[in-house]
């Protein structure tokens, strides 16, 4: 009996250790992921410049990235229920690496604008695969916090695609970025890859989702659901009214407060650093707050942070509002975001991946429609002004969420 017992104990640790470590690469995986996703936004005006075009139309890097990551969902999600999950996202990383060479290595504006779309395509698999297999394999009551550290990698590729694409486009070239991502992305397609292969990874069971079922059935499954389509207005909506601003953080920093393009996102890694803040307390603050607190506290912290951001006025020292503000940003984006995610991966648990998959693609293709509104308004308005109001529609959207969440009773 006591050999059994030794060698339950023994599996029990080998398990727990095979997950921590698939959560490790797939952090890795998201980190490359969202840096690709930001490293554009500091170089908008060093790529109008060197392409000869203006702001709104520099923009469309970021755009063309939100549209192909939010549409593919409709195929990595179900792909991944049926092939494994791992399987797609490491397939997914070597798009990634040759769209990030083919972005380098572009010639002329439409060129790295078809570049970019494919980068958006391939990244699309990553992070909601990587969210789908956590909740595979971690039960409800521990989600959030594995989440938010799963998130750290996110978090820190946000931050380091601002940085080192406004560092690279003022002392080097915006081309840079893309060798180091493409370099990156072939490192963790081949760590993934054996991890999917090895015998160890029969622990990992996958998505309940029967094998073989169309497309539309799953996400007619997934949309059946009332609270599904709740939760996918919401991200949708989030995706709106922050991504629509936060294009324009950095521009907003130089235009207005002349601070040079590398400053200027070196100061976005405060956003990072709140949401770093939130991944290690993640436990407590959920203990505390509950996910409604959490939801409307999240939203209006970011909306009071963003606010700070636009409406400073000129002149006034960086270390007194744009640091603050944006850390409080962070703060409450990853306190309301983070809650959608775990109700994300609740939602329709007969089909994770697919629910998951169309819980980003809402949010990504919000993030598209509030980048191509805020280009259009930056323009004729100026980036005070869009700022301010994506600030009042965050603290809406985190508010109405909150009294939603509060009526929602979920199977756990």
């Amino acid at each position: 009996m006591a050999s059994i017992e030794a060698r339950d104990l023994q599996s029990t640790a080998e398990t727990s250790r095979t997950t921590t470590g698939v959560i490790v690469l797939l952090a890795l995986a998201a980190f490359g992921s969202a840096m690709s996703m930001r490293v554009m936004d500091a170089a908008l005006p060093g790529l109008a410049t060197d392409f000869g075009i203006g702001i709104r139309s520099a923009a469309n890097v970021v755009t063309v990235f939100a549209v192909a990551y939010g549409c593919l969902q409709v195929v990595y999600g179900p792909a991944g229920d049926r092939y494994g999950k791992l399987t797609v996202i490491a397939v997914a990383c070597i798009g990634g690496a040759l769209a990030s060479l083919a972005c380098a290595l572009a010639g002329s504006f439409s060129a790295l604008l078809i570049a970019r779309f494919a980068a958006g395509a391939s990244m699309a698999a990553v992070i909601p695969l990587a969210m789908a297999w956590i909740g595979d394999n971690i039960a409800y009551a521990d989600r959030q916090p594995v989440l938010a550290r799963f998130l750290t990698g996110q978090i820190a590729g946000l931050a380091a695609g601002q940085a080192f694409g406004g560092i690279a486009t003022e002392y080097a070239t915006w081309r840079l970025p893309f060798v180091a991502l493409a370099v990156w992305f072939v490192l963790v397609a081949v760590w993934l890859g054996r991890r999917a292969r090895a015998p160890a990874h029969r622990v990992v069971r996958q998505a309940d989702a029967p094998r073989g079922i169309g497309l539309v059935v799953q996400y007619r499954t997934v949309l059946s659901h009332v609270w599904a389509r709740r939760v996918l207005a919401t991200v949708f909506l989030e995706g709106v009214a922050l991504y629509g601003p936060f294009a324009f953080f950095a521009t907003h920093l130089h235009v207005k407060h002349q601070l040079s393009l590398s400053a200027a996102g070196l100061t976005l890694m405060a956003f990072a650093a709140g949401g770093l803040s939130f991944a290690l307390g993640a436990r407590p603050l959920l203990a505390r707050l509950g996910e409604v607190g959490l939801a409307r506290g999240g939203g209006l912290m970011l909306g009071i942070g963003i606010a700070a951001l636009g409406l400073a006025p000129a002149g006034m020292p960086v270390a007194l509002f744009a640091l603050p503000a944006l850390f409080a940003a962070g703060l409450g984006f990853y306190m309301l975001h983070n809650t959608l995610q775990i109700n994300a991966t609740q939602m329709a648990p007969e089909a994770r991946g697919t629910a998951v998959a169309l819980f980003a693609s809402a949010f990504f293709l919000g993030q598209s429609v509030g980048v191509a509104i805020g280009a259009f308004a930056v323009e004729r308005f100026g980036t005070t002004a869009v700022i301010a109001a994506g600030a009042a529609v965050v603290v809406v959207v985190g508010f109405a969420f909150s009294v939603l969440r509060a009526r929602e009773t979920l199977v756990q």
